[in-house]
């Protein structure tokens, strides 16, 4: 395994940022509640610096928006851009990038099978993508 310490998972919007975070082991997962401020926001820094202390993050996981081919586009580039702003305002926090290619679309799936439709679907739809994102990070072998 990478750094000991929960990891933070960011799906990052225009808009907003689904979260969702990882106990001190890994061995779980939590989606948490949507964070209102997107990917250019000041405030997303704020925002994640509660997290921070209160969790002990030791990592961001953010999903990396790639092409279908596997290349990195605008998006790819405004996320690493994102987590550039991150690393220098959390030093001692790992930025990681997961590919997050149809993470939507699972979590989408994912709340189909619990059960959620409609507006609760699309209001836990960003944080189930973090929690598929966070949940392939640890697949990978936190890379």
């Amino acid at each position: 395994m990478g750094t000991a310490g929960a990891a933070l998972a960011l799906d990052l919007g225009a808009k907003r940022c689904g979260l969702a975070v990882t106990d001190a082991l890994r061995l779980s997962l939590q989606p948490l509640d949507t964070c209102p401020h997107g990917l250019d926001d000041p405030k997303l820094a704020d925002a994640l610096a509660a997290l921070f202390d209160e969790r002990d993050i030791r990592t961001f996981v953010l999903g990396l928006p790639l092409n279908m081919d596997g290349s990195e586009g605008p998006a790819a580039a405004a996320v690493r851009a994102c987590g550039a702003r991150l690393a220098a305002r959390f030093p001692k926090v790992r930025v990681a990038y997961q590919d997050e290619r149809l993470s939507s679309k699972e979590a989408e799936e994912l709340l189909r099978e619990l059960g959620l439709h409609g507006k609760k679907a699309r209001a836990q739809r960003d944080s189930a993508s973090a929690v598929v994102i966070l949940r392939d990070w640890i697949r990978a072998g936190e890379p």
